[in-house]
């Protein structure tokens, strides 16, 4: 006889575990299901953000950059260093130690919230009926009145670079480097390679990035995307656009790569090759031919607006589903499924999902960029701020970047907020909270921020909308 459950859910990473935890809280008996298991074959939950993605990387991240920043810009405010080294076996295990501990972490919330947890894999049946299987191979049936997939993305290989042990590796091969390879070839100027990059490049790695396309980073709005091409080539990264890559060899501890691009054939040599060419939905073995779940054709779970799958009661959130792979929009989609479970009739607002670039400095952004504006018709007006005129960015030795604020032309609502520089995955917050309630450029510049900050530059972009900005001469509006 199965085991019984008013919601069981499929994965734990971001997506998953959140609306697992919420839906125990809201009174449902809740199970979730995950797989993960550590390098010591232990569960861990928090899926690929906890263990291989958002998190490593961050901390990864963090520690490169204030070790380029003690090496290159402390003599700038007075502090002498000299004789510096990088240990890079210490960082991966504080970074390794961060990961177990916030994995840990979700084990704790599960068994404090009274979420029940199976560690192995789900395939799902018709009438949310789950054929679970443990990692020693018993087998449970288990029943639930609503199913919650979650089970996100993995990264998308290329049959011209098969991933080896150590030589061409994918974004959680480069999460693990033992040392710093002298001449480092990244496949993908996307974010995520982008940011192992950077890890890399600061470290004192060669870094070449090899990208298909002939336009940078092409979601963002193209402002701030010139500027940053402009300093990651400053950084010393080698960003050769338009390089579509057609097949790689090891020879010894060498990888040759081959590429052609508009001027032909050309090939590179490294010590360590990462593919970063993006993620794919994760759906191995989950869907039996009657669980009545279907697919589009990325391969991703067709779902509605709120959702719903095509099979009653089976609900899919985050990476596994349309729209942009970020853990926060996983996150939120989770915690509106089992609200509405509850009875309740929460929403996801699609239009303020924000989004960044890790690298320094930071890229982030909400809402509509220029040129989607422009190829859409929409008459609309800016205003910007370039950080060098910030006091605070001054104070701080960090004066690259800027910020843009895109309103309507005639209601003056926000639009979009596009950012570069330090600290941007944190002020944009301040734009995804506006845009949220609706506000108009002119409530951002009625709004009172504090100084010295560099969440001014939000609020001086929102006031050259109109052309009434303090610290920079802009532009003059017609009233």
């Amino acid at each position: 006889m199965a085991t019984k459950f008013d919601v069981i859910v499929i994965g734990a990473g971001p997506a998953g575990y959140h609306a697992a935890i919420r839906a125990a809280q809201l009174g449902l008996k809740t199970a979730c299901i995950d797989k993960w298991l550590d390098s010591n074959d232990k569960p861990a939950y928090g899926g690929t953000c906890l263990n291989v993605g958002c998190i490593p990387s961050k901390a990864l991240l963090d520690a490169s950059h204030k070790f380029s920043e003690a090496k290159n810009d402390f003599a700038d405010i007075g502090i002498i260093s000299k004789g510096l080294e990088i240990d890079v076996p210490v960082m991966i295990a504080r970074k390794d130690t961060i990961v177990s501990n916030l994995t840990k972490g979700v084990a704790g919330l599960f068994k404090a919230n009274g979420v029940t947890t199976f560690e192995g894999t789900a395939i799902l049946h018709a009438g949310c009926s789950v054929e679970f299987t443990s990692h020693k191979g018993d087998k449970e049936s288990l029943q639930a009145d609503h199913i919650v997939i979650a089970t996100g993305s993995v990264p998308v290989e290329i049959p011209p670079c098969p991933i080896t042990d150590d030589l061409i590796v994918d974004s959680t091969g480069a999460l693990d480097l033992s040392a710093v390879p002298k001449r480092l070839g990244v496949i993908g100027a996307g974010v995520i390679g982008l940011e192992l990059g950077s890890v890399w490049n600061r470290l004192g790695s060669k870094v070449v990035v090899l990208e298909a396309l002939d336009e940078f980073l092409p979601l963002v709005d193209a402002q701030v995307a010139r500027e940053a091409l402009k300093q990651f080539k400053k950084q010393g990264m080698d960003i050769r656009l338009g390089a579509r890559v057609t097949g790689a060899e090891v020879k010894g501890k060498k990888v040759k790569v081959l590429y052609s691009d508009a001027e032909g054939e050309k090939s590179e040599t490294f010590d360590v090759l990462v593919v970063a060419v993006g993620r794919k939905p994760y759906t191995q073995d989950l869907l039996a031919p009657d669980s009545g779940v279907t697919l589009d054709e990325r391969g991703y779970i067709y779902v509605n607006d709120l959702c719903s799958t095509d099979a009653p009661g089976v609900y899919a959130v985050g990476d596994v589903v349309r729209g942009p792979m970020l853990a926060h929009k996983g996150m939120e989609e989770g915690l509106m499924v089992v609200e509405r479970i509850a009875g309740k009739k929460p929403l996801v607002n699609y239009d303020c999902v924000p989004a960044v670039v890790y690298t320094h400095p930071e890229i982030a952004w909400v809402g509509k960029s220029e040129q989607e504006l422009k190829a859409n018709g929409e008459q609309y007006v800016t205003g910007s701020f370039p950080m060098a005129a910030s006091g605070r960015a001054m104070a701080a030795n960090d004066t690259v970047g800027l910020i843009k604020v895109i309103a309507d032309a005639q209601t003056d609502r926000i639009l979009g907020v596009h950012m570069i520089g330090a600290h941007t995955s944190e002020l944009i917050a301040e734009a995804v909270i506006a845009m949220e309630f609706g506000a108009s450029a002119e409530d951002l510049g009625l709004t009172m921020f504090a100084h010295p900050t560099l969440s001014e530059g939000l609020h001086e972009a929102a006031l050259a909308v109109s052309g009434h900005a303090i610290h920079v001469v802009s532009k003059k509006r017609k009233k």
